[in-house]
C-alpha cells in the first residue's frame, strides 16, 4: 500500500515537473493526492497525525499556488522528484528484499523443524540427530538474523516514510517561493514560519531515526552473541513450570487426510481463558479450537513421534493429538491444560491452586500403552501358510464376466455402521446358535463341549466398518462392491470412528467379541459363511458374506438372504481369510476321519491339539481374553 501511494505521489510530482503548461491541473491533482494520505490507514502509522496535518496544510498551499508555474525544472527535479525516487528505489526496495529473505529463512526453518520432528524415538541415529540439531540451530539463527534486519528496516521505514512525504513538498514549496517573484509576497509572509516548523520537524524525525537505529543495532549485537545451544531444540536448562495457567507456542497437530491416513501440521497455539486457540500462518487473529473446561489431557504413544499428548472434550466426542518440540514444552503443555481444565484460572490465587494439583499433572505425563503398538510385532502370516494356500479362494465361484453393481447390491440399500444388529438378524443369530460368552467363565455344558472339541481357535483384532444386504453370495465381487459402498458412505457422512473388537475364528463358528467384557456381540456358524475375501489393493480390508433365511413371506423354509460384513484388521486380511478357509477344511475333514488325520499330520499343532497358525507372543492376543477396549479410526 505504501509503495502504491509513493508511486502515485511521484507520478503527480513528475507531472508537475514535466508538464509546465498543465501546471494548474497537475497541482490540483497533487493537492487531492495529499489529502488521500489520511484515508489510507497504513499499518505503520506511528506519528502520522503530524504528517496528516502537515500534508493538509500543504494541500491548501498548492491550491493557492495553482496559478504559478515553475520554469526552473532542474531545481524542481533536485528538491522534489529526486528524494521521492530515492525513497522508492532504496527504502521500499530494501523492505521488499528483506521481506523475501525473511520468508525464505522462515520456510527453511519450517522445513528443518519438520525433519527434526520426524526423528524416530527408538534406535536414533546419533549422527543424523546431531546433524539435524545443528541444522535447526543454523536455520533458527538465520531466521533470527533475517527477522531482526527486517524489523529494523520496518522501524526505520516509519521515520523515512515521514521524511519522504514531507521533504519533497518542502523543496517544492521553497522552489516556488524562490523563483516566482509574484508569489513572494503572497507566500513568504504566510509560509515562512510553517516551513520552518516543517523543517524542524523533519530534522527531529531524522534524529529519532538515528537513535532508534543505534538502539536496534545494539540489541541485535547482544542477541546474536549468545551460544548456539540457545537455539537448539530440547536443550532447555530451566525446570518445568507446572503451575502455568497460560501457554503459547508452536505445536504439531495430527489431521485426518483420508479414511485411514493422517498428516501433521505445525501451527501456533495459545490459551485464552478456558479456550485453546490456534492461529495459522498469515492469519490476523486466532480462532478457538477446543473448550478446555473439564477436558482431559494425557500423554500418548503416537506413531513414531515423541512428546505427543491428547486433549479430549468432556463429552469425549472431540479430541486432538498434539506434539511438542521438546520434553519441557511437552510437560508444560500437559500441566497447563490440566490446570485450565480444572478452571483454576477463575480462582483468586490460580498459582497456589495449581501447586496443590501439581501431583495430578505429573501423573498425566505417564504415557498409556497402545494396543495397536503391540500389534506391530505380529509374525509374518506367510510362515503359517502350509503349501501356499490362497487365502482368498475359499472355493468360491468365479464368473467369466464382471457383474454390474446393481446385480450385486440393490440401489439404495441401507448400510449399518455399528455392531448392534436389527431384531430380525438377532433372531437369525439365535436360530443359528449364537450365544453370549459369560465373562466369569460359567458356560452351559453344550458350549463347553463345543469349545473343547474345537480344533482351531484364532483371534484377530479388527474394526467393524459396516454391513449391508446383498443380492448374492457366490461371487467375491459382491464383497468388493460392499467395501466400496461402505467406505464411500463413511467418507460422505464423515463417519470415521470405529470400535476395536476381537474376531475369533474356530472350526465351527465366527464370533465378534468385546475385548473388555468378553461378550459375544455377534456369532455366525461357519456353514453360514458362503463367501470371504480380502481387498485386492488394501490388504487390511476383508469381508465375508453370510447366508440366512427370510421368514417374512410366511414360507416355512424361508427365502435365502445374504448380508456382507466389512472389517479392517491390524494384520493382513488374507491371513483372516486363510484361517476361515482352514476352518472350513477342518469342518469338511471331520466327516472323514482319515482326511482329518491327514490334515492334522500336515499342519503344526499346539500342545492342546489345536491347529497352530501364529507363534505365541508376549502381550499379544490369546484366544480373545483380557484385552482393553480401545478406539480406532477407520
Amino acid at each position: 500500500m505504501l509503495t502504491d501511494y509513493t508511486n502515485q505521489l511521484l507520478q503527480s510530482m513528475q507531472r508537475v515537473f514535466g508538464a509546465q503548461s498543465e501546471m494548474g491541473l497537475a497541482t490540483e491533482q497533487l493537492s487531492k493526492q495529499l489529502l488521500e494520505y489520511e484515508k489510507k490507514n497504513f499499518a505503520l502509522g506511528k506519528g502520522d497525525e503530524e504528517v496528516i496535518t502537515t500534508l493538509q496544510s500543504f494541500a491548501k498551499t498548492v491550491v493557492e499556488l495553482n496559478s504559478l508555474h515553475s520554469t526552473l525544472a532542474n531545481q524542481m527535479a533536485d528538491s522534489m522528484v529526486f528524494p521521492l525516487i530515492q525513497f522508492r528505489e532504496k527504502d521500499l526496495t530494501e523492505i521488499s528484499t528483506l521481506k523475501e529473505i525473511f520468508g525464505i529463512a522462515t520456510d527453511e526453518h519450517e522445513a528443518t523443524m519438520v525433519k527434526y520432528s520426524r526423528l524416530p524415538k527408538k534406535k536414533e541415529n546419533e549422527k543424523l540427530k546431531t546433524d539435524l540439531v545443528k541444522e535447526v540451530a543454523y536455520t533458527r539463527r538465520k531466521q533470527h538474523q533475517a527477522s531482526l534486519q527486517y524489523y529494523c528496516a520496518l522501524n526505520a521505514l516509519q521515520y523515512r516514510k515521514r521524511v519522504a512525504m514531507l521533504e519533497p513538498m518542502l523543496g517544492y514549496t521553497q522552489a516556488q517561493i524562490s523563483f516566482f517573484k509574484k508569489g513572494i509576497e503572497l507566500v513568504s509572509k504566510k509560509m515562512d514560519n510553517f516551513l520552518s516548523s516543517v523543517s524542524t520537524m523533519t530534522q527531529s524525525i531524522q534524529a529519532q531515526l538515528d537513535t532508534e537505529a543505534e538502539a536496534m543495532r545494539a540489541s541485535q549485537r547482544e542477541l546474536l552473541s549468545v551460544e548456539d545451544t540457545v537455539y537448539m531444540p530440547d536443550k532447555d536448562t530451566e525446570p518445568v513450570n507446572r503451575t502455568l495457567i497460560q501457554k503459547a507456542g508452536y505445536l504439531n497437530i495430527r489431521n485426518k487426510t483420508g479414511l485411514v491416513t493422517t498428516a501433521w501440521d505445525r501451527l501456533f497455539f495459545f490459551t485464552q481463558g478456558g479456550n485453546l486457540m490456534c492461529q495459522p500462518r498469515g492469519a490476523v487473529a486466532g480462532g478457538m479450537v477446543l473448550d478446555l473446561d473439564n477436558s482431559s489431557v494425557m500423554a500418548v504413544e503416537c506413531e513414531d513421534r515423541r512428546y505427543c499428548f491428547q486433549i479430549t472434550s468432556p463429552s469425549g466426542k472431540t479430541s486432538m493429538i498434539l506434539q511438542a518440540e521438546s520434553k519441557k514444552e511437552y510437560e508444560e503443555w500437559i500441566c497447563t491444560v490440566n490446570n485450565i481444565s480444572r478452571q483454576i484460572y477463575l480462582t483468586e490465587n490460580p498459582e497456589a491452586v495449581a501447586i496443590r494439583l501439581n501431583q495430578s499433572a505429573i501423573q498425566a505425563v505417564t504415557p498409556i500403552t497402545s494396543f495397536e503398538k503391540r500389534q506391530e510385532g505380529s509374525p509374518n502370516p506367510d510362515r503359517a501358510k502350509p503349501g501356499g494356500v490362497n487365502a482368498g479362494s475359499s472355493g468360491s465361484l468365479k464368473t467369466g464376466a464382471a457383474p454390474e453393481p446393481e446385480d450385486l447390491i440393490a440401489p439404495g440399500t441401507p448400510i449399518q455402521f455399528d455392531i448392534m444388529l436389527p431384531a430380525s438378524e438377532f433372531q437369525d443369530q439365535n436360530r443359528a446358535g449364537g450365544r453370549r460368552t459369560n465373562p466369569f467363565g460359567e458356560t452351559d455344558d453344550d458350549c463347553s463341549t463345543e469349545s473343547d472339541d474345537s480344533l482351531l481357535q484364532q483371534v484377530f483384532a479388527v474394526r467393524f466398518l459396516g454391513s449391508m444386504a446383498v443380492r448374492c453370495g457366490d461371487n467375491q465381487e459382491v464383497i468388493y462392491e460392499a467395501m466400496r459402498q461402505v467406505l464411500a458412505a463413511r467418507a460422505i457422512h464423515n463417519i470415521f470412528r470405529t470400535t476395536e473388537s476381537h474376531l475369533m475364528v474356530t472350526s465351527s463358528s465366527l464370533r465378534l467379541i468385546d475385548p473388555q467384557t468378553q461378550v459375544t456381540r455377534i456369532s455366525f456358524q461357519l456353514g453360514e459363511v458362503c463367501q470371504f475375501a480380502a481387498h485386492q489393493e488394501n490388504g487390511r480390508l476383508m469381508g465375508f458374506v453370510i447366508e440366512g433365511r427370510d421368514w417374512s413371506d410366511g414360507d416355512e423354509e424361508g427365502a435365502p438372504s445374504f448380508s456382507a460384513f466389512v472389517f479392517e484388521s491390524n494384520t493382513e486380511g488374507e491371513k483372516i481369510c486363510y484361517t476361515i478357509s482352514l476352518a472350513k477344511d477342518i469342518t469338511e475333514a471331520k466327516k472323514d476321519p482319515e482326511a482329518l488325520a491327514q490334515l492334522m499330520k500336515n499342519m503344526p499343532l499346539t500342545n492342546d491339539g489345536k491347529f497352530l497358525l501364529l507363534e505365541p507372543e508376549t502381550d499379544d492376543i490369546t484366544n480373545g481374553a483380557g484385552q482393553e477396549d480401545l478406539e480406532s479410526e477407520a
